[in-house]
């Protein structure tokens, strides 16, 4: 029996919000992919659950016990360690991993916990030479994911894999690097940009895509903008299902806090984020007990063994 393999797509501030097409862009934008997998059950706090033909949605608490608003680097701690990092540290803090976390992310992060069980992992994302050039002097703000990999004994993916179709874009499409100084970089459409995702999948048990545009587009509370998000998010999902082996492998799409599920703020919010499964029924059942977004590392380690 071939091992199994784990697709895992992060995407900052996604709740799970209110079914108001005015204000929760997943009301408005145009999701044929999701769509069809949910059968037209896009969840929303009054219809969390979803199960049927190989996928699944359930939500996930992302306040954990803490008073205000869900911030990316104690939610992402939470997400990629298995730990309450709020609790720990007694507040939600980001954008960036408070100091203290740092030492919790060195020894309890996803990738390294893999590499231990003797696992292959491979964290997609690519840089432009500026990010690389920037964090020389501002290793502090590291997120939480770029320093969990770093810690883990890897290297960043530069614009050098990139074009050699070795990694993928943190805008999905290529478009943003023709204004970083790399007019030749080739455009990739949202659905090849997930062909390329998935066929990751061939030379690593575990793969991770991080995607941070969604956060900004809640931030902007433009509705156009994030329309336009979702849309690309939805064509990347298209493109991972058309080479997807449901039988072997576990597609994990997940969030740290919401915020682009309701436009009439522009901060995060205190919704539940959804964790959305697409594989078979076995690897689908280690998530059940899964509540909140500190759960989710361990079932991840779970399934890969």
């Amino acid at each position: 029996m071939k091992s199994p393999r784990v697709l895992m797509i992060f995407l900052d501030g996604v709740g799970i919000g209110k079914k108001n097409s005015s204000v929760n862009p997943f009301f408005s934008a145009s999701l044929p992919t999701l769509q069809k997998l949910l059968e037209g059950n896009i969840p929303y706090l009054r219809s969390k659950k979803f199960n049927s033909n190989g996928t699944a949605v359930s939500s996930l608490n992302a306040t954990l016990g803490v008073e205000g608003l869900p911030q990316s680097g104690t939610g992402q701690t939470a997400l990629f360690c298995g730990v309450n990092a709020p609790q720990i540290i007694g507040k939600h803090f980001g954008p960036y991993p408070y100091s203290t976390l740092k030492k919790v992310i060195s020894k309890k992060n996803i990738f390294i916990k893999l590499k231990q069980k003797r696992k292959k992992v491979f964290y997609v994302n690519a840089y432009p030479p500026r990010y690389f050039e920037y964090m020389e002097n501002h290793q502090s703000r590291r997120t939480v994911t770029t320093l969990a990999w770093l810690l883990s004994g890897n290297n960043l993916n530069d614009h050098h894999k990139l074009k050699n179709g070795l990694a993928l874009s943190s805008d999905i499409t290529n478009q943003r690097w023709n204004s970083m100084g790399f007019p030749s970089m080739p455009e990739l459409t949202p659905f090849n940009a997930g062909k390329r995702l998935v066929s990751f999948l061939n030379h690593y048990d575990f793969v991770m895509y991080e995607y941070f545009f969604t956060d900004h587009a809640g931030h902007s509370q433009s509705m156009e903008k994030a329309k336009e998000e979702l849309e690309k998010i939805d064509g990347l999902i298209g493109g991972v299902m058309e080479e997807f082996d449901k039988k072997r492998m576990l597609l994990v799409l997940t969030s740290d806090h919401g915020n682009i599920e309701d436009l009439s703020t522009k901060s995060h919010t205190r919704n539940p984020v959804p964790l959305f499964l697409v594989g078979n029924e076995q690897k689908r059942k280690v998530f059940q007990p899964v509540k909140n977004i500190t759960q989710i590392s361990s079932a991840i380690l779970n399934i890969l063994g």
